[in-house]
Parts: structure tokens; sequence; C-alpha cells
């Protein structure tokens, strides 16, 4: 009778199992035998021995590469004297080490079986994933999937928690970055006025301040959206990083050529239209470029997007926006 076999890890010393690898749901003390093990050595193998799972029986040669699997009730149900061999399934679910969860799990579910096997490229043994475990997986992935549905980060569970915290958590969560808000808006008052002498010499400057600072915040307002729901479905920032910057410059580009020639045509004053123009030019493509980066930073560092984005994405883009525009008012008005 072959003895069972214990494997005390499945990870080498000195690296580290990833959260989404199916290695973090692995199972190392499982029965294990010989093919030439009679169905009776097996079971009392089962009764002496004490296993983590023991849904299915690996089937290995003395070098502990796997030959197949054998399920519970196939042993307890089979002649006491036939051997393991002849009840064994050759072919089951089989995995490598450190292939993602998901995809684990779905080849488990689709190949049918209790328990998924993960065997090494040289066919070496590595341990059994059982059903709970499988489940527990898809389960997980649903969760998230569902949550990506919704433009959600990370899990359902954590975007429900965020619907109903109480009114202590959401005032933590979002009153320091509307401070943060509020000095951005300081900022910006000391901007302008340092520009008071260009607002004293044409005062029609100041009636497109609104306009510029509010299409800047459109413009980012919809790239943030977008950016921050790719995210939550896995899109990298490099795909979409030049395809969004050229599309804020051409939305800018189409609201300068309209600003140009509405001004022109209301004021009669080139100078000042082509000022306006060349503003919302900048100030949308600056804002495209902000709100795909915030987002992707907030991601990065472990924060969500949603709570703080918006408004640091507010503040620096009217920073910007302002001191364009008055830098051009100065270059093109004189």
């Amino acid at each position: 009778m072959t003895s069972p076999v214990t494997f005390p890890t499945v990870v080498h010393e000195g690296t580290a199992v990833a959260t989404s690898s199916i290695d973090s749901y692995l199972v190392t003390h499982v029965p294990v035998c010989s093919p030439r093990t009679t169905v009776e050595e097996l079971r009392h193998l089962l009764v002496e021995g004490a296993y983590t799972a023991v849904a299915d029986v690996a089937v290995c040669t003395p070098g502990s590469r796997l030959l197949g699997l054998v399920a519970l009730e196939e042993v307890l149900g089979a002649d006491p004297g036939r051997h393991v061999g002849d009840l064994m399934t050759t072919d089951p679910p089989v995995v490598a080490p450190g292939v993602d969860r998901e995809k684990a799990a779905w080849t488990a579910a689709r190949r049918g079986g209790a328990s998924l096997a993960v065997v090494e490229d040289d066919g070496t043994f590595r341990g059994l994933v059982p059903t709970s475990r499988l489940l527990g997986v898809l389960l997980t992935e649903h969760d998230q999937d569902l949550a990506r549905l919704g433009g959600y980060l990370d899990s359902a569970a954590s975007a429900r928690h965020a619907m109903e915290e109480p009114l202590a958590a959401r005032l933590w969560h979002r009153m320091p970055w509307l401070l943060l808000g509020l000095l951005g808006s300081a900022g910006a008052a000391v901007l302008v006025s340092g520009f008071e002498s260009a607002l004293a010499s044409d005062v029609r400057l100041a009636f497109f301040i609104p306009g510029i600072v509010y299409m800047a915040d459109a413009v980012g307002t919809q790239t943030e959206a977008l950016v921050i729901r790719g995210l939550s479905v896995g899109v990298s920032i490099r795909r979409v990083f030049r395809t969004e910057a050229l599309t804020g410059l051409f939305v800018g580009l189409v609201l300068a050529v309209v600003a140009v020639l509405g001004v022109w045509a209301v004021l009669g004053s080139g100078a000042l239209a082509l000022t306006v123009g060349l503003s919302l030019l900048g100030a949308c493509t600056v804002a495209s470029v902000v709100a795909m980066l915030l987002p992707w930073v907030m991601s990065r560092m472990g924060s969500d997007p949603a709570f703080g984005s918006g408004p640091l994405a507010t503040v620096v883009q009217d920073l910007l926006s302002l001191m364009l525009y008055f830098l051009l008012a100065a270059a093109i008005l004189g």
C-alpha cells in the first residue's frame, strides 16, 4: 500500500502567492496513492489519515507525477479487491501553478469533477482545489463582474458599503476633498487678482471666465467618467490615453472655432475672439489629460477615485484654465 503523500507548500521559498492566482486556494494535504493500491487499502488510508479534502484521491507515480483522480464515491462503491488505477479518471481538469483563479475555476466547471488538480509542467502533482473553494472563486468573480458593470472598483460589496455608510463616514470620505476644492477656489481668486490690470484694461475679459472654466470642467468630467469606468473593467490607461487626449484636443478645436466666430460677430474684436478661442482649445485639451491622470494615480495609490478625483480634477483644471486664459490675454491683447 502506498503511504499518503503530503506537500508542505505550493510556493517556492521566497515567492509570494498572488491573491488572483489559484495557488492561494490550493489544498496540499490530500490523499495520494499509486495505481496498484487496492480499494481496501485506500479505504484504510482514508480512515487512518487526517486530510483537508477527501472528495478526490490523487493517483500518482512514485515520483509524484499525477496519473489521474478517483472520486470518493467510486472508492466507497467499488469491490475491495480492485485496483485504484482501474477506477481513476485519467483526464481530470488540470491547471498549472500560478494560473488566474477565474480561468482555473472555469476550467474545472467545463470539465466537470469535484476537484481541480494543480500540476507542474513536468507532471509533478502539487495539490487539489476542492469544490467548495472553486465555488468561492466563482462567487468572488461574479461579485466583481457585477461591480464592474455598475462602474465600481473592487467589488459590489464595497460599492454597497459606500452607498449605505453612516453620515460620519460619508463626511470623512468627502470633506477632505471638498476642503481641498475650497482651498483651490481661494487660489483661483488670488490668480485672478494677479491679472487685475488686464481686467481693468478690458473688462470684457471677465465675461468669458465662467464659460471657459465651465467648458474645461465639462470636458474633464466626461473624460473622468469614461476613465473610471474603464479602470473598473480592467482597461489600461495606456490604451485610452492617446485617443482620449486627441478627443479633448478636437473637442477644444470645435469649441474654439465656434467661440471665435461668435465673439467676433457680437463684440467685433478679433483679438478678443482669438484669445477666447485659444483658451478654450488649451483648456479642453489640458482638462482631458488631467481627468485621465488623476483617477489613474488615485487608483494606483489604493484610493477610490469616485471620492477624490472629481474635486481634485476640478481644482487643477480651473487653475490651469484661468492661468492659460490670462496669459493668452496678456500676450494677444497686450
